[in-house]
């Protein structure tokens, strides 16, 4: 039991894919964060001068990623019942070795997943004939991706987006309290356990990441259920990406240290 706690599981070989990307639908805007607030606004002082208040599709603290005066990316909606036009897409960085590119928009890696598996570039998650999406399943919940094949059964497939990183190189997750990933983590291992697959699928919107820890100091709760959840069966994977103000592409998978 102890060496689950404390050695590097590659789940998945860590070897360059072609992919074709997730384009953003239009060009994204440039500015200055000027700051986050009531978690889903934050104001921006765009390159042109202009001055926006746009939404912040993030739950998360976005720790280390709310600095006053950061460069960011926004993108603009013309649906004219939106009531914030504009959208924080992207945020620069400098943790690691230069400035790097970091998706916050938590509604991109259910899509960027589905679309690499339908791809077949996630090799762990290939052959499977169809793929649903936000299926019921579990205690009232909802999996993310649900893989289905007559000759290989199920795969329940959970996502998470992850941004967070305050050592060059190493992706954490979570970057606050997340009751509900805690109770995802075990409905993983309850689908293991009725003889289905199950995949903790960390999806990793930033490029400059090597490895990845659950960040046990922030949520040691959910540190300790994926740790629990390992041991009963579930897989877990994580894969980084490419970033750019056109395109998030699917690159790479990196090991991830299992508490």
């Amino acid at each position: 039991m102890a060496s689950v706690f404390h050695q590097f599981a590659l789940l998945s070989a860590a070897t360059k894919l072609s992919s074709n990307p997730m384009k953003f639908p239009s060009p994204l805007k440039r500015g200055r964060l000027i700051k986050r607030y009531k978690r889903f606004l934050a104001d921006v002082e765009l390159d042109d001068g202009g001055m926006i208040t746009a939404s912040c599709p993030n739950t998360g603290s976005m720790m280390g990623l709310c600095n006053p005066g950061s460069a960011v990316w926004v993108s603009e909606s013309d649906s004219p019942t939106r009531k914030y036009r504009h959208t924080w897409e992207l945020v620069e960085d400098d943790i690691g070795k230069g400035m790097a590119l970091v998706g916050i928009n938590t509604a991109h890696p259910n899509k960027i997943a589905a679309e690499a598996i339908a791809e077949n570039r996630i090799g762990k998650l290939t052959g499977y004939a169809s793929l649903k999406r936000e299926q019921k399943y579990g205690k009232a919940s909802r999996i993310d991706l649900l893989l289905e094949d007559e000759m290989k059964g199920r795969a329940y497939v959970e996502i998470k987006n992850v941004h967070l990183m305050r050592q060059p190189g190493l992706a954490e997750f979570p970057d606050s309290v997340t009751v509900r990933g805690v109770k995802h983590l075990g409905e993983l291992g309850d689908m293991v356990e009725q003889g289905h697959r199950a995949v903790m699928l960390f999806l990793i919107q930033r490029s400059d990441v090597m490895r990845m820890k659950p960040a046990d100091d922030v949520d040691p709760t959910y540190a300790a259920e994926l740790a629990r959840a390992f041991t009963r069966g579930v897989e877990v994977l994580a894969y980084r990406c490419e970033i750019t103000p056109e395109e998030i592409r699917l690159t790479k998978s990196v090991p991830v240290k299992i508490a």
